[in-house]
């Protein structure tokens, strides 16, 4: 299946990069996890989306500064591992592979669950069984085939989004009644219930969270520099692109719902997709939803096992991760990577029957932790790079974060406080206890393991 070569080949175009990150953050956190959040804020979860959005771009202006100067694969465990440390890299790099294996655990999970809708005679191991082997050989084939398919996947939920957003806006116009109950849809239900803050300004930060794991994944672009045919072009491109995008399907589907049923009647009576489309008429909205989500579990299984390997492929290449997951195939995939998280997943099929239901909220706990880190970690990551550079480099920057260092020192306080937002509230407190406790044991890995052979390690260039 492989030879012994370690090089990526570069087989991603703009569009591919484009939706591969779109689709990454659109899913499940939009799809079902907006409830939560509604039911957290009211209608000042926009501004919570809103202010959450800003900190995002801010974070991946940070990444595409050093992705243009430096595209490599597994770039922000590169570029922690180059300016700040070996250390900071090896926590990086772990916990972003740790926490997309999380995801994928429980991704798979909830296909065999949606599968069931149709199928509820079939056993649902076997769609589980049918999703690993499929997203795995996937995987290994060549990255364009990858990109190919990520990117019909996103473009279908991005059509879904694009048709709730079009079908609430026909609600509002027309003041269509909406379902046995007496409201209508209006503006008015953004300050009509409570008022903008109905649960206070603590409810607004309380949604922080949620709405932080719903950005989750936009990140990915960063790790297929390694592989777009051209990152100094196409990077900006994506990042410029993608970040509004988001906001515009967040804050504008959110703001329709929201326009349409009062904020605390989302979520109550199923999803938010359900209710509009039932809204309209639409006596399938539940298979259409089904439809749907399916095709965000793929997408984001799809991405989480391509972005897991080429962050432990860009590890093993600085000696952080064993040298085997910087194999590839003859067609530039990382094969040992897509296998053993494949592995994993099966690994992961017999603990959903055997462990208890606590487990996922342990894994979803990770996931927030760790995806936060990591922003946290290419924003500083970026401040060292700069402190590094001349006045006449950083002048030839191609791709130059906004604000200078004020807007980075901003997004870096926020991350600080989402750390803070999830040790406050009781139901979110154990990310926190999760999170430090993966990067205790990670720190000890890293002492054990690799800092006594660093001297070896040292010798290795990080182009």
């Amino acid at each position: 299946m492989a030879n012994a070569s370690t090089a990526l080949h570069r087989g991603l175009s703009t569009r591919h990069i484009r939706f591969i990150a779109l689709g990454s953050a659109i899913g499940t956190g939009l799809f079902y996890g907006s409830a939560a959040a509604i039911q957290r804020a009211g209608p000042s979860v926009l501004l919570a989306y809103l202010i959450g959005g800003a900190a995002i771009y801010l974070t991946m202006r940070a990444l595409g500064e050093m992705a243009v100067k430096n595209p490599v694969s597994g770039s922000f465990s590169h570029y922690a591992s180059q300016y700040l440390g070996r250390f900071a890299g090896f926590l990086t790099g772990w916990s972003y592979a740790f926490s997309m294996l999380m995801v994928c655990l429980a991704d798979v999970t909830a296909f065999g669950i949606y599968m069931g809708f149709w199928f509820p005679d079939t056993p649902r191991w076997i769609w589980v069984l049918g999703i690993v082997l499929g997203i795995g050989a996937l995987n290994l084939c060549s990255v364009r085939v990858f990109g190919e398919m990520e990117f019909w996947l996103s473009l279908l939920k991005v059509g879904a989004i694009i048709a709730m957003i079009a079908g609430g806006f026909t609600l509002l116009f027309f003041g269509i009644q909406l379902g046995q109950g007496t409201e209508t849809a209006s503006l008015s239900n953004l300050w009509m219930h409570g008022g903008f803050f109905p649960n206070g300004l603590e409810g607004m930060i309380a949604s922080f969270t949620v709405v932080m794991f719903a950005f989750g994944g936009i990140e990915v672009i960063g790790i297929t520099a390694g592989e777009a045919k051209d990152p100094q072009r196409m990077i900006p491109k994506a990042i410029n692109s993608v970040p509004l995008r988001i906001l515009i399907f967040y804050v504008l589907t959110l703001l329709v719902l929201l326009t349409l049923f009062p904020w605390s009647g989302i979520g109550s009576q199923g999803s938010p997709f359900v209710q509009i489309f039932s809204g309209l008429g639409i006596s399938s909205a539940a298979s259409v939803l089904n439809l749907v989500v399916i095709s965000a579990v793929i997408s984001a299984i799809n991405s989480d096992i391509f972005s897991a390997g080429r962050m432990l492929y860009g590890m093993a290449s600085i000696g952080q991760a064993p040298q085997a997951f910087a194999r590839t195939t003859e067609s530039g995939v990382p094969w040992m990577t897509v296998l053993v998280m494949s592995g994993a997943l099966l690994l992961g099929v017999l603990l959903n029957y055997l462990v208890p239901q606590e487990l996922f909220l342990i894994f979803a706990s990770m996931v927030t932790f760790s995806v936060v880190w990591v922003w946290l970690m290419i924003l500083l990551s970026q401040m060292a790079m700069r402190r590094g550079l001349s006045p006449d480099e950083i002048a030839a920057l191609h791709f130059p974060v906004p604000f200078g260092a004020a807007g980075q020192i901003c997004a870096v306080l926020f991350m600080l406080f989402i750390f803070v937002v999830l040790g406050t509230f009781p139901e979110t407190r154990l990310a926190l206890y999760v999170g430090g406790g993966w990067l205790l044991l990670l720190s000890l890995a890293y002492w054990i393991w690799i800092r006594p052979g660093r001297m070896a390690a040292e010798e290795i260039t990080l182009n």
